[in-house]
């Protein structure tokens, strides 16, 4: 009788789970996993944006969050492309910049997707004369439905699998080798996602820092920052990178400026708090 663990040191092994990649196979047609994850990610990422505009002294109004949810998409997709070509493989797509464009072949930088996300809401905001700071805090609060689902997409698509490791809960990654390692995508998961999740929830709606512009943003990059400079020492480093200077990954390298940007944003947030001005709920009539 077949059994899900691994022959040799009763490691669970990957291809015993049944997951599969694609979520809809109609033959002519497939869905896979990952798409739905960007689709789930900003859908309920907009629903819960909806959810805390709703509440008095919002920056913008619903009409705004509508066009936002278009720029930021765009924001996602075309940043997060074009970060993942610069920051790992900028020789390799150079060489054949045809191969950009194939973002269904896999390829997704969330550091490039946070800056395409960022300049969306610095035009929206500039055109809509709204104050861009205010809509990062809001928009930040909902980014972690999509790293959620991001990472759970990750886990079943057996990538970006952990080092290897023998802690009880270790899988072997038959796409990696025959070693049991860190199911790192679900680490990610539970500290992006869930846990960075509730520390904003907290912050919105059990304290006034929605108030203080650049408080809830700041904590995001802080969050996510440390999340995921720790979880780099239990993720494989990408092959054609491998360890950088001072034997970090690229991933920890790219947080730095996270983490020194979010502590700033928290330590001047009160600073800022007595110029906040709430966008007028009349302005929802004229959408």
């Amino acid at each position: 009788m077949a059994t899900i663990f691994a022959a040799s040191g009763d490691y669970l092994r990957f291809e015993n789970l049944g997951l599969s990649p694609i979520a809809v196979d109609l033959g002519f047609f497939q869905l896979r996993w990952y798409s739905l994850a960007y689709i789930a990610g900003i859908v309920i990422g907009w629903w819960y944006l909806l959810k805390l505009i709703a509440q008095p002294g919002a920056p913008m109004a619903r009409r705004h969050a509508d066009d936002l949810v278009f720029y930021a998409t765009l924001g996602i997709l075309i940043g997060g492309r074009l970060g993942y070509v610069l920051f790992y493989k900028p020789a390799e797509y150079l060489a054949d910049p045809g191969d950009i464009i194939r973002v269904w072949d896999g390829g997704m930088s969330f550091h490039g997707g946070v800056i395409g996300v960022s300049i969306a809401i610095l035009f929206m905001a500039w055109r809509n004369k709204l104050n861009w700071l205010r809509i990062h805090d809001y928009v930040a609060c909902t980014i972690p439905f999509g790293l959620l689902f991001g990472r759970l997409a990750n886990f079943v698509n057996g990538e970006l699998w952990g080092r290897p490791g023998d802690v009880p809960w270790a899988i072997v990654f038959p796409r990696a080798d025959e070693q049991p390692r860190h199911p790192s995508q679900l680490y990610e998961a539970g500290l992006e996602g869930i846990l960075l999740f509730f520390v904003l929830w907290f912050l919105f709606w059990k304290t006034d820092a929605r108030h203080q512009p650049g408080k809830l943003v700041g904590t995001f990059l802080v969050g996510y920052g440390l999340s995921r400079f720790v979880v780099e020492f239990f993720r494989q480093p990408d092959d054609h990178l491998g360890l950088l200077s001072l034997g970090m990954s690229m991933g920890q390298w790219l947080t730095i400026p996270m983490l020194i940007g979010g502590i700033w944003l928290i330590a001047t947030a009160k600073g800022r708090a007595g110029g906040v001005k709430p966008v007028p709920p009349a302005s929802d009539a004229a959408s």
